[in-house]
């Protein structure tokens, strides 16, 4: 009976001991593979930062690139603005013609007087003489033609611009006192289907080779037939 009971006590502690070595093998293996999955988390997040410090990089190459793009704008928009400028200085059609005179040499609306002649009638024409009188102390010269529209007084346009009828011209050199002419031709009434505009009250002039304007009484003038025609300068008032 003795034997049996030590037998007995014997085997509980041999099985006490395996559970006890069974828990430290499992609880060995649980810290290995905390250990395991945590190293990979923690390598992960060197990796994450380096990432997100990748993912900074560009983010700021992005930046340099919208800086970049913000700055190759200033050249888009000063070219734009050089191209303006070189729009402006390239001379227009009645600008070419004074281009052999320099800016000090053209007559120009500020020493200049206008005036609208009166109306030579003939063949189903009408032609009207408008005369630019040089009223400075110096002598200037005109080449070319004259931009020309009809108004009212109010500003309002009557019909469009006078188109150039005839060459350019020469220039012509008008001393203190003298004056120049160009032509400005319509059609009487009737001698086309086209009907006329309105009666204008003021024509609108700029000179050639100018950019500032000038104005006159127009004496009533109306375009008929959709002819309205305006000739280069030349030398002479034409009454």
């Amino acid at each position: 009976m003795s034997l049996t009971i030590k037998t007995l006590g014997r085997g509980r502690r041999v099985a006490a001991g395996s559970l006890i070595a069974v828990a430290a093998l499992t609880l060995t293996a649980c810290q290995d593979g905390n250990g395991a999955a945590s190293r990979p988390s923690s390598a992960a997040a060197p990796a994450s930062s380096q990432e997100a410090g990748s993912g900074a990089k560009p983010s700021g190459s992005t930046t340099g690139g919208a800086q970049q793009s913000a700055g190759g704008e200033r050249p888009s928009a000063n070219s734009a603005s050089a191209g303006s400028k070189a729009k402006g200085n390239v001379p227009g059609a009645t600008e070419s013609h004074a281009s052999v005179m320099t800016a000090s040499d053209r007559c120009t609306a500020a020493n200049m007087s206008l005036r609208l002649g009166a109306s030579d009638i003939g063949a189903g024409n009408i032609r009207y003489p408008l005369v630019f009188t040089n009223k400075g102390k110096k002598a200037c010269t005109l080449r070319g033609f004259p931009g020309v529209s009809l108004i009212q007084r109010d500003g309002s346009p009557v019909g469009k611009p006078a188109t150039r009828e005839g060459g350019p011209g020469g220039a012509v050199r008008l001393q203190p006192g003298q004056s120049a002419h160009a032509v400005l031709h319509t059609v009487n009434e009737g001698v086309s289907d086209t009907p006329c505009w309105s009666r204008s009250q003021l024509v609108f002039v700029y000179p050639p080779g100018s950019k500032e304007s000038m104005t006159t009484g127009s004496r009533g003038l109306r375009v008929c037939g959709g002819r309205f025609d305006v000739t280069a300068v030349q030398a002479g008032s034409l009454g």
